[in-house]
């Protein structure tokens, strides 16, 4: 008898395994599952689950699934143009950190310096000056890390001071017609930043449960995507992160409380020239991040502390945000800021008092990381301001609107103060490898309801367009185009090329 076929006579004669026979043979039943109380066992339903995927128009190739986790090549990614120890995102395996700071929240220094260098050649004509220049500016990030959670940050602007930039005027009516070198080696932030929880922890040697991150210093705040608040402030931050409520409807909540005491910048708070007073301005505030009803709510609210001449001039800045999508083809952000409570002495006008409620929507097309028609919209009333900034509640309505922080490169009016109005545009990211952006915008005052001084004394029409280009990793081309028409004012024009420089 072969082999095999003595195989095959035990098989029909062996017991199956978890039989009686093969149990009094000393073989395992295979045991019941444990159900839990409470839940109840439901028969099979083959219904419910989908076939197999099928390979007849397409056979499957294991080589081509294998190549998709082997097949990759090692990124030769831009790197900080300094960095000193532990190197920003590398793989592992890491040295150990120190213990001087504690076993629960090891010491691990490092230095990172990093940046843009922007070089822009600009062709301005504001209306009430013509200006033709090449400028430059230089932005560099220090970055000093002490251990998992805590740093020393500081930012330089090296090549522009007081607003101006290092620059060479050589053509239109209102040129110097000369070079001006600006220097500053003042820090435009420096903070420190940790988390309580953490720096608890090394001093007790016990782990807890909470975080507590905050920041001190000459602190840069963001809020809004930089409409309430975009700037740096002498002062300070806490959060409360991670919070949450089923019954709210809350997966994720962070508060956070804050203060400054210098450098606080709103355009509606200035002294009696008329320029900004950031030096007796206090603010204090919190604002709330939430991510609750299928949607993502943003909420602030402050108190804008005037002191001197410019005590009449506090007043309270509130804002709430709405973001989300609807239907898979829209996405939708409601925005309202206001200002309320400022009571200026000999009845001067008030500078920050009002509202403004913004909707940005952008469609989700067949292509939605590529191709994205958007329309924004305004309406402001009286005049709202930002909280802490040195740009317009606009800057994000569309391009016709935001400056370039580094020329006067012209723009339509983007206060919100007393106006209303909209931008259309269409942008376009081809293969993710350069993006062309289309728009046109307009302005409108409401009639007969005209605030005394507001940059828009009458209808504004424009203009827009912008192109950028990646010409390597770590080098950007970018050129800008706005032609504005508006009523009871010079026309605008502005022409612009950029070569930056990510280090």
């Amino acid at each position: 008898m072969s082999a095999g076929v003595a195989f095959a006579a035990f098989l029909a004669v062996a017991p199956a395994p978890g039989s009686v026979a093969a149990a009094e043979d000393g073989a395992h039943e295979k045991p019941e599952p444990r159900i839990p109380e409470g839940v109840e066992r439901v028969p099979h339903d083959a219904d419910v689950f989908k076939p197999d995927p099928g390979y007849e128009s397409d056979p499957y190739n294991p080589g081509a699934q294998v190549e998709i986790y082997g097949g990759k090549s090692e990124v030769d990614e831009p790197r900080p143009v300094f960095e000193l120890q532990r190197p920003l995102y590398v793989e592992g395996p890491f040295e150990p950190g120190s213990e001087i700071t504690g076993s629960k929240n090891l010491f691990i220094p490092n230095l990172r310096v990093f940046g843009d260098w922007r070089n822009e050649v600009v062709y301005a004509d504001n209306g009430a000056t013509e200006i033709g220049q090449a400028a430059t500016r230089l932005n560099i990030d220090v970055d000093l890390g002490l251990t998992a959670t805590e740093r020393l940050h500081a930012f330089f602007q090296p090549l522009d001071k007081n607003g101006k930039f290092t620059r060479c005027e050589f053509f239109g009516g209102d040129s110097i017609d000369d070079c001006e070198l600006e220097l500053d080696g003042n820090a435009e932030t420096l903070f420190f930043e940790g988390d309580m929880g953490r720096i608890t922890e090394s001093l007790t040697g016990e782990y807890n449960n909470y975080d507590v991150p905050f920041a001190v210093g000459k602190v840069p705040f963001v809020a809004q995507n930089g409409l309430w608040m975009e700037d740096a402030i002498i002062g300070g931050a806490v959060a409360i992160p991670a919070l949450n409520s089923p019954s709210l409807d809350i997966s994720n909540m962070d508060i956070t409380f804050f203060a400054g005491f210098d450098d606080v910048d709103n355009p509606g708070i200035v002294d009696a020239n008329g320029a900004v007073d950031d030096n007796d301005l206090n603010v204090y505030g919190a604002m709330a991040f939430i991510d609750a009803t299928q949607g993502y709510w943003e909420a602030g609210i402050a108190y804008l502390d005037g002191e001197g001449e410019i005590e009449d001039q506090s007043n309270v800045s509130a804002t709430i945000a709405f973001t989300r999508r609807y239907g898979g083809w829209l996405s939708n952000s409601v925005r309202v800021f206001g200002n309320f409570g400022q009571d200026r002495d000999n009845g001067l006008d008030e500078t920050a008092d009002g509202f403004a409620l913004l909707v940005e929507n952008s469609l989700i097309t067949a292509k939605p990381l590529t191709f994205v028609p958007y329309f924004n919209a305004w309406v402001g009333i009286d005049r709202p301001q930002p909280l802490v900034s040195d740009q317009g509640l606009l800057q994000n309505t569309g391009i016709a609107f935001q400056a370039d922080a580094l020329t006067a490169f012209p723009e339509l009016d983007d206060t919100a103060a007393d106006t209303f109005g909209g931008a259309l545009g269409i942008e376009y990211l081809f293969d993710l490898d350069q993006q062309i952006v289309g728009e046109v915008a307009t302005v409108q005052t409401h009639q007969g309801d005209r605030v005394q001084g507001q940059p828009a004394q009458g209808e504004q029409y424009a203009l827009a367009l912008r192109y950028q280009l990646p010409l390597a990793r770590d080098w950007i081309f970018r050129a800008d185009a706005i032609h504005g028409w508006r009523e009871n004012a010079d026309d605008i024009t502005g022409i612009r090329t950029e070569i930056r420089w990510k280090f």
